[in-house]
């Protein structure tokens, strides 16, 4: 396409979402950067997206509230005319083994993973459709294919990201608009710096590569599925795991 494009980006005030939101920046798209957060959290995000030329606004919202996404999504729309691309990657964890798991520990990983996807695509979607154009992208897990211990609510969220993706490839393909999926494998984080050098020794022989991805990484592939370049490509799974699960 060769003009601009909007992309609406959850989770994207920190971490793998903000990485995302200024990877696409830098391929001159307007960003709307959707986070639960105060925007204030997110100042540094907001500052380097600016810095790219590009229009960029920040919207506070909880993605598993259905009512709550769709005035956003309009409000999205209205600012900016309309939404091309979707990236959804809000997330969270709440670990347990299943016998220690609460009920509301499955329901807010629940909610937030999965349903928030589904409150996005759900009302994204009729703006794709009347342009017959539209990239969705969302965020599941190695986790959600393999399994993992004390993680059952998280690795049901991300393997449900997996079915919805290819549900809504064949449900939406022949409006031009695709869905695909980014399987993170262990990437470098605030989480996994905190932890000791034994640990990560322990994580590194679980991955051919031998090393922890970066987000850039995985903003790297988000960049090419809602590229030109992919326009034929919808219902995919894309692992960036360095060969985690093979």
């Amino acid at each position: 396409m060769n003009e601009k494009r909007v992309a609406l980006v959850t989770g994207a005030g920190r971490g793998i979402g903000a990485t995302i939101a200024l990877t696409l920046a830098k391929e001159n798209t307007d960003i709307a950067v959707v986070d639960y957060a105060a925007e204030e959290s997110a100042k540094e995000t907001m500052e380097t997206l600016a810095a790219c030329g590009v229009t960029a606004r920040y919207y506070a919202c909880d993605v598993s509230d259905f009512s709550a996404t769709k005035t956003v999504v309009e409000q999205i729309v209205k600012d900016f005319g309309k939404i091309d691309i979707l990236v959804n990657n809000a997330g969270i964890t709440a670990d347990k083994l299943l016998m220690r798991m609460d009920e509301s520990d499955w329901d807010r990983v629940l909610n937030i993973n999965l349903k928030g996807c589904f409150n996005m695509i759900k009302h994204v979607t009729p703006h794709m459709m009347r342009k017959r154009y539209g990239r969705i992208v969302s965020i599941s897990s190695v986790v959600g294919l393999m399994g993992n211990a004390g993680q059952a609510n998280y690795a049901a969220s991300k393997a449900g990201i997996i079915g919805l993706t290819k549900t809504v490839a064949k449900e939406f393909g022949a409006r031009n608009i695709t869905a695909n999926a980014v399987a993170p494998g262990f990437i470098k984080t605030a989480m996994t710096d905190a932890l000791t050098e034994e640990q990560k020794q322990a994580m590194y022989k679980l991955i051919p590569l031998g090393a922890l991805g970066e987000t850039q990484d995985i903003a790297n592939a988000v960049k090419f599925l809602v590229s030109d370049d992919a326009r034929y490509i919808t219902g995919v799974v894309l692992k960036v795991d360095g060969g985690m699960y093979i």
